[in-house]
């Protein structure tokens, strides 16, 4: 069912996108690797808008793996305008972010997320984590096919 949907990736630490675009590779997905360093290039990609405009909006990702704290629009507005548009608002969105705080937890569910996955600072734990949300994701959820 995923054949064909890209997994669109949210972050801006460097380390931290080199590491979940690794872990993807190392797991074996196919699927294209979109990459947003903001907010605004995620929502552009999203909604075919700016450097992503005439992009196909019926093709959306298989999930949405979105940091919190983002340049120009946080993590929590991208997920609102996710949720809030019909071409997207049944994507899966899974916060992952170094934010231990409560309130965040509970602003992402509140606002749709999926999932909420901290970020272990360790480099083997951080894999291992990840590797268990693409299994998740990717091998266990049913999803809506889209495209």
């Amino acid at each position: 069912m995923h054949d064909h949907q890209p997994i669109l990736v949210v972050e801006d630490n460097p380390d931290h996108l080199e590491l979940t675009v690794l872990t993807l590779e190392e797991q074996g997905v196919d699927a294209e690797i979109v990459v947003a360093r903001d907010g605004a290039q995620a929502l552009d990609y999203l909604f075919g808008q700016g450097a992503h405009a005439g992009r196909d909006t019926h093709l959306q990702p298989a999930f949405i793996l979105l940091d919190l704290k983002l340049p120009k629009l946080s993590g929590l507005d991208v997920l609102r305008s996710v949720r809030s548009n019909p071409l997207t608002a049944l994507v899966p969105v899974v916060m992952l972010t170094s934010s231990s705080e409560q309130s965040d937890i509970i602003a992402c569910y509140k606002s749709g997320a999926n999932g909420f996955v901290r970020k272990p600072v360790d480099f083997g734990e951080f894999t291992e984590k990840l590797s268990r949300v693409l299994a998740y994701w990717l091998g266990v959820n049913e999803s809506i096919a889209t495209g």
